[in-house]
């Protein structure tokens, strides 16, 4: 086997240079690589392209913080109990950064495009919609003779795919439970993937059963061991959301940022210059 991808989180996000584009894994406050977003902020990464089908405190704290350049993302909430993200929207509305507004479904296709290898993908329910009009988006007729036409979402590549995983080996496989969102055709499109993990498992546990591993060594770039590192958002089975974290960084004010950042479980193991 390969050596050990294991790294900090310190040299793991010092990979990213400022204006790369970045596919976030997990979904709204679940399984997000939020430990990473938060260093890139600490390390003063700025005009990120952000790419998510579901972002929400992610986008909002990069947003908060001044690292965001664009964005193309679905919905972006703080979900449920939050309603909407209140920085990103400020962040949208001053033109700060520069949105390409998707479905769900359409930022999908576009990186499934780039994993396939193809100049684009089709995809269904957007006649009707907005989004092809905003987006200069083109539909295609039916190649074998019915009247219907589709539209064709040009690929999306990320230059990495970050995720936050449950497990990992020291060569790089990882684990996720519970539902992946989006993560793996993230890590299939990207040009190179990061793993942000709360464990490391044994490389005998993953050759007993290799139908677990979400990621391949192969494609994983380097690890950071990060327990809790999802927080303050959830990762089944280890913790829930901490609500009254999420509800305590939403007020105004650089103190709050920063005290928010300090809470964080990686910042008791890193130390800045």
């Amino acid at each position: 086997m390969t050596d050990s991808k294991i790294i900090s989180l310190d040299a793991l996000t010092r990979l990213v240079n400022d204006g790369s584009s970045l596919a976030l894994g997990g979904s709204f406050l679940h399984r997000g690589p939020f430990a990473f977003v938060r260093e890139l902020i600490r390390q003063r990464k700025r005009e990120l392209e952000i790419i998510k089908q579901s972002p929400g405190y992610d986008i909002d704290i990069l947003c908060r913080a001044g690292c965001v350049a664009s964005t193309r993302a679905g919905i972006v909430a703080m979900e449920g109990n939050f309603g909407l993200a209140p920085y990103y929207r400020r962040a949208v509305e001053q033109q700060q950064i520069v949105l390409e507004e998707h479905a769900c479904a359409s930022l999908t296709a576009g990186l499934r495009a780039s994993a396939f290898g193809v100049p684009f993908q089709p995809c269904g329910g957007l006649h009707g919609s907005a989004l092809p009009e905003l987006n200069g988006w083109k539909k295609l007729p039916d190649p074998y003779g019915s009247d219907e036409e589709t539209y064709v979402i040009p690929r999306i590549t990320p230059d990495f795919a970050v995720i936050h995983a449950n497990e990992v080996s020291p060569e790089g496989d990882v684990r996720v439970f519970g539902t992946s969102h989006w993560d793996r055709i993230m890590t299939r499109a990207a040009r190179r993937v990061l793993v942000i993990a709360e464990r490391v498992a044994s490389s005998e546990s993953f050759s007993r059963q290799p139908e677990l591993t979400l990621v391949p060594h192969f494609l994983v770039e380097a690890i950071a061991v990060v327990p809790q590192g999802a927080w303050p958002g959830s990762c089944w089975p280890h913790y829930e959301v901490d609500y009254p974290a999420v509800e305590a960084y939403l007020p105004e004010g650089d103190d709050v940022l920063a005290a928010h950042l300090a809470q964080a479980p990686e910042a008791k193991e890193t130390t800045h210059a």
